[in-house]
């Protein structure tokens, strides 16, 4: 019920409008036997004239007319509803997730949200546009024959529950069986999408690695066991449709055998009005009780793709549940501009017991530039993070200008902050798109002078296009329109997580000096390995497993810092230090 809370006042109405004409098509549906046991009657009395059977004739028509008409309403209204449904749900999962931590995305996995986005979100309109309207429908028709066929002869009514039984109680073991298999469908299809983007993503590793077999049996493995399963419940569903049509030949052939034994009864002066009307009755009822096993049976199907939509909206309904970490603050103003302080600082991974960062304080200056070193797994990453708040510190606080980053709004903070990332994520479109992305306003003249920083001169047009994964261009470029990204926001923190990685010692030497002189007044934040990108920075931070060791100029680092000094030499000799 949580998940079609999601429906719109307008389908709700729309909903209301399809029971009516549903009722409709039911209301027609049963009153054309009527017309078919009197035009028998009639017949096996020898009392049918012409106009008598064209009156008949007619009103069936009319009814069939009715039916069809009401059937095509009820089919428009629900893909309406159905199609309106998906479509808002698809985009609150969506919103939802966009708004995750990456903590909160970790819990699930991409492969999985994707999954739930797409397929699970398909399941549950293929429900409403086959079962909405079958939960209305087959209730309504099964009730109403019922109550048609209640005052015929009891011997024919038992017949018809014996049958119903049947049905029921074969698709209530069908769903039993299947409901497990159903469940485990959908997790082996979050691993098939998985693999899949691995696939994808690391073709050239492969490659490279010649793993092509690997992977492909690691793929097929994954897609044998989806198909297991599919063939399993394929086969156990299966089964329904020929007992189902065993049931309806076996009811149809029950109704006529017991009618003759009944007509068979019959003598006196009687027994042909008799005959007549039991015939009649028997054309009539077996029209009821087929409409009734009919209601019968798309009621058990409907309840057999029922349990397969119930694990898709469970799946969805826990990534709506999901409680988001990273909430709004109040909102402050701050008095200062471009300043970002750590005090105590302490953080964690959901579900580690170890800290990543531990005891990390730190001032940064407007104007200033900040570096910060260390080995692989030093806590630098996470500790820039914390910034623009992709995480919350479990301990102490992180500010920025002289305000704690948790009372401000989300949006406001990162307006406050650029980010060049360590892998350079570039999005399928222009660079123009690319260097302008998340700004309200395209200046071409900004975005060449922020290409011209980023020493990105092998961009000659601004409508070049990036393909998907920015397979076209080298990581020296991809870093470079990164970094120009970065640069075009002109926020007042600039923050480059070893941005500088892919580029030549000149190339990076001529962005620093760039940025230098370009933004004088911007608190800049480099992560880097190499002492030649940091050395000039007027504050460096020295980390060492999630600990700051050391903290100063490159001069005083070398002096007083045995880490700062072992990566030094590392690097370059004591006569280039």
């Amino acid at each position: 019920m949580k998940v079609f809370r999601n429906l719109t006042r307008r389908d709700c109405l729309l909903m209301l409008l399809m029971v009516f004409t549903i009722v409709s098509d039911v209301y027609f549906e049963l009153k054309m036997p009527e017309y078919t046991s009197a035009l028998a009657t009639m017949v096996q009395a020898n009392i049918a004239d012409m106009a008598a059977v064209m009156e008949n004739g007619v009103k069936m028509l009319g009814c069939a007319l009715a039916s069809t008409v009401s059937g095509m309403a009820t089919f428009i209204l629900v893909s309406l509803v159905a199609n309106n449904f998906e479509k808002n749900l698809r985009a609150k999962v969506f919103n939802k997730v966009v708004a995750y931590s990456d903590n909160e995305v970790n819990s699930f996995s991409v492969a999985s949200l994707i999954t739930r986005t797409t397929n699970d979100i398909t399941q549950t309109n293929m429900f409403l546009s086959m079962g909405l309207q079958l939960l209305v429908k087959a209730p309504l028709m099964a009730g109403l024959a019922i109550v048609k066929i209640s005052n015929a002869d009891l011997k024919w009514t038992f017949a018809t529950i014996v049958v119903v039984l049947m049905i029921v109680l074969t698709v209530v073991i069908s769903a039993l069986i299947c409901i497990p298999r159903f469940n485990l469908i959908q997790k082996l299809t979050d691993r098939l999408n998985n693999v899949s983007r691995e696939n994808i993503a690391g073709v050239r590793v492969i490659r490279a690695f010649n793993a092509q077999e690997y992977q492909r049996n690691k793929f097929e493995k994954t897609n044998s066991d989806i198909y297991a399963n599919h063939v399993f419940t394929g086969r156990i569903t299966g089964i329904i449709g020929p007992v189902m049509t065993i049931a309806m030949n076996g009811l149809t052939l029950a109704i006529y055998w017991i009618g003759a034994i009944i007509i068979n009864s019959y003598s006196g002066t009687d027994a042909l009005m008799n005959r007549a009307a039991t015939i009649g009755n028997m054309t009539a009822f077996t029209s009821y009780a087929i409409q009734v096993v009919m209601s019968f049976m798309l009621l058990s199907v409907t309840f057999l793709i029922l349990p397969r939509v119930i694990v898709s909206i469970k799946r969805i309904d826990e990534v709506l549940d999901t409680k988001i970490t990273l909430t709004d603050g109040e909102g402050k103003k701050a008095k200062v501009r471009g300043k970002v302080e750590f005090k105590d600082v302490d953080f964690s991974y959901a579900g580690e017991e170890n800290d990543v960062l531990n005891d990390i304080t730190f001032t940064a200056m407007p104007g200033e530039t900040v570096a910060i070193i260390g080995a692989t797994g030093s806590g630098k990453t996470t500790l820039v993070n914390l910034i623009p708040r992709f995480y919350d510190a479990g301990k102490g606080k992180v500010l920025v200008d002289d305000v704690d980053v948790r009372d401000y709004k989300l949006e406001e903070l990162r307006d406050k902050v650029s980010f060049a990332f360590q892998k350079a994520a570039l999005f399928k479109g222009t660079v123009l798109e690319n260097v302008t992305y998340g700004s309200e306003t395209i200046d071409e003249e900004r975005v060449r002078k922020a290409l011209e920083i980023a020493q990105a001169d092998f961009v000659s047009d601004l409508n070049f296009e990036i393909t998907q994964g920015a397979t076209n261009l080298s990581g020296g470029q991809k870093q470079r329109l990164s970094i120009a990204r970065a640069l075009y926001k002109n926020s007042e923190i600039i923050i480059f997580d070893d941005t500088f990685s892919a580029l030549d010692y000149r190339t990076d030497m001529l962005v620093r000096k760039g940025i230098r002189e370009s933004f004088k007044d911007a608190t800049v934040i480099i992560i880097a390995q190499r002492i030649g990108t940091i050395k000039n920075a007027d504050k460096i931070l020295v980390l060492d497993e999630g600990r700051i060791v050391g903290m100063g100029r490159h001069e005083e680092l070398l002096k007083t810092c045995a880490v700062y000094k072992e990566i030094a030499l590392s690097q370059l000799s004591k006569e280039e230090l």
